[in-house]
């Protein structure tokens, strides 16, 4: 028997093979077409780029549909390894494969309004050729509402896929997480939503005494010198929970590898061991009011000065915007021009800026600052804050790194960190979501039986948990690249589009599942659709993310 299901295992995985090869081949095509538009004198023309935008976020989807079907692939591959495919894994690889195959042939959503098309390249023929390909036929006829239905009911049983780890340590740490979650985070979680309350300060000690802060801060400055794998697998359990918990670890990791890669030796030394042990809680202090992603017209200044004691300082001026966690934090990872000669990404620095804990009665206690919160949707538990800075000493020795100039490149070298996190919370709003969803449609009865027994419902259930599977492994994909030391720019960058898609999918077909219900204040959905929404927005707006790695795809040739 088990010969058998290993045959038929290999033949599944020798068709995605065979389809992968064909997508391949499309998307080749897909990016000379793109290229032809937008290249004048044998280079990538900014203006083309900008006025064929649609085609070229176009090529960003399709890349990224290969990198996720190739990253499903991949977890199969993981999993056969070591033991058959159990059904549920054998439906989600078909499922999974089924669905992409059959956008690309026939139109991705890049939002709920914009679909990309073959004939947008004019490659009608080439995409018909694709899914001529008997691999893809095969594999789009196995993986229709059928299996999806099936995978619903697999999950009811409480037969989940394996995550395909490979890492026995990860797998103690995915469970450490996951049982923090359902007795600290799960029962609280919607109230401290509905409050518009902290994150409570005993549970960030919690989550410091578990090492949360200072997981990828080297063991030389106290932290436990993991990689980003197994900070994807820590965000997504704890995102689980409540997108707050989760990204309260993201503060850290944006400023521990701010310092870790661009700070003195000083600084380190100061700084590391104190963020990994939660000592210090950080913000990231980037965002301006009408710059949002065009930080090259950041407008905050620093200038050189002397302070009331004689010490020099750099003084601050200005406005930021969207200030996660402004309040409560104690140190901002502040960027600002200190050169105003110098335009574009230049003349911008970054500096390590103390700071005194506010409250909501008086957030930001420090000579030179004032600001307020912003009221929001969700994403709540830190709060949000614009922040006005007048006059705003900081320590000439606070500079990162020393240098001036330095900041907007010091800040890209954590993108892809912060990428692949966003993603990895992304997968932990979307498995929330699908839980949600899967007991509300267990415990739900009408006309005499559960409604997850209604094909429509269970088909649901089953393409919400294919397509967490195909955004977890593509996070996968990035954070291991990244633990390699390769570049992974365009990875991490199509890991947080698809993920913060599928998040917002989930959590709309979620709510959805719960009918009414899912429209009161009383039910975790109404929360999660809410926290979701985010994720399109933050790290990196969908429109931005495919315009960079559009860019990306041109500027490399591949």
């Amino acid at each position: 028997m088990e010969a058998e299901v290993r045959d038929r295992d290999g033949m599944v995985l020798a068709d995605c093979a065979a389809a992968l090869r064909a997508v391949g081949r499309y998307l080749a095509s897909v990016r000379i077409a793109v290229e032809e538009r937008v290249s004048a004198g044998g280079k990538v023309d900014g203006a083309l780029l900008n006025r064929h935008q649609h085609a070229a976020h176009g090529l960003a989807w399709i890349a990224t549909y290969d990198a996720a079907l190739r990253a499903l692939f991949g977890w199969a591959e993981r999993l056969t390894a070591e033991r058959p495919l159990r059904e549920v894994e054998r439906l989600i690889l078909t499922s999974g494969f089924a669905e992409y195959l059959a956008q690309i042939g026939g139109g991705i959503p890049m939002s709920q309004v914009e679909m990309i098309r073959p004939s947008d390249f004019g490659l009608e023929e080439e995409a018909a050729a694709c899914l001529a390909d008997p691999a893809c036929r095969a594999l789009i006829a196995a993986g229709g509402s059928d299996a999806r239905a099936r995978v619903a009911a697999s999950l009811g049983i409480g037969a989940g896929p394996d995550r395909a780890l490979g890492d026995e340590l990860l797998e103690v740490m995915a469970d450490q997480f996951s049982r923090f979650v359902e007795d600290k985070v799960a029962p609280h979680a919607h109230q401290w939503h509905l409050d518009n309350a902290y994150i409570p300060l005993d549970v960030v000690t919690a989550m410091a005494g578990m090492g949360v802060f200072g997981l990828t801060v080297p063991e030389a400055y106290g932290g436990a010198g993991l990689g980003k794998l197994a900070m994807c697998l820590v965000s997504e359990e704890l995102s689980r929970g409540y997108i707050g918990i989760g990204s309260l670890g993201t503060r850290s990791e944006i400023a521990a590898e701010l310092i870790r890669l661009g700070g003195t030796e000083a600084q380190k030394d100061h700084y590391l061991p104190r963020l990994a042990s939660g000592e210090i809680l950080p913000t990231a202090v980037f965002t301006e009011p009408n710059v949002g992603s065009d930080l090259a017209s950041l407008r905050t200044r620093a200038v050189r000065a002397t302070n009331a004691a004689g010490e020099p300082v750099w003084r601050v001026t200005g406005n930021k915007t969207w200030i996660t966690h402004g309040a409560r934090s104690d140190l901002m990872t502040l960027l600002v021009r200190t050169d105003p000669s110098q335009t574009g990404y230049r003349g911008l620095s970054m500096l390590l800026a103390e700071k005194p804990r506010g409250d909501d009665a008086d957030p930001f206690p420090a000579p030179g600052m004032s600001g307020g919160e912003i009221e929001v949707l969700g994403y709540r538990g830190m709060k949000e804050y614009e922040i006005a800075f007048e006059d705003f000493d900081v320590p000439e020795s606070a500079l990162l790194g020393g240098i001036e100039g330095q900041g907007f490149k010091q800040l890209m070298e954590t993108f892809e960190s912060a990428r692949i996190q966003t993603a990895a919370r992304a997968v932990g709003v979307a498995q929330n979501a699908l839980e949600l969803g899967l007991s509300y449609a267990a415990d739900r009865i009408q006309f005499g039986e559960p409604i997850a027994a209604f094909p429509r419902i269970a088909g649901k259930l089953g393409w919400m948990a294919t397509e967490t599977m195909i955004a977890r492994q593509l996070s996968y994909v990035a954070a291991r690249e990244k633990d390699e030391g390769k570049r992974c720019d365009i990875d991490a960058g199509m890991a947080k589009l698809l993920a913060a898609r599928v998040a917002w999918s989930n959590a709309d077909n979620a709510l959805q599942i719960h009918g009414g219900n899912g429209f009161a204040l009383e039910y975790p959905i109404s929360r999660v659709l809410c926290d979701a929404r985010i994720l399109n927005i933050f790290e990196g707006a969908a429109e931005i993310q495919a315009q960079v790695i559009a860019r990306g795809l041109l500027a490399r040739g591949n």
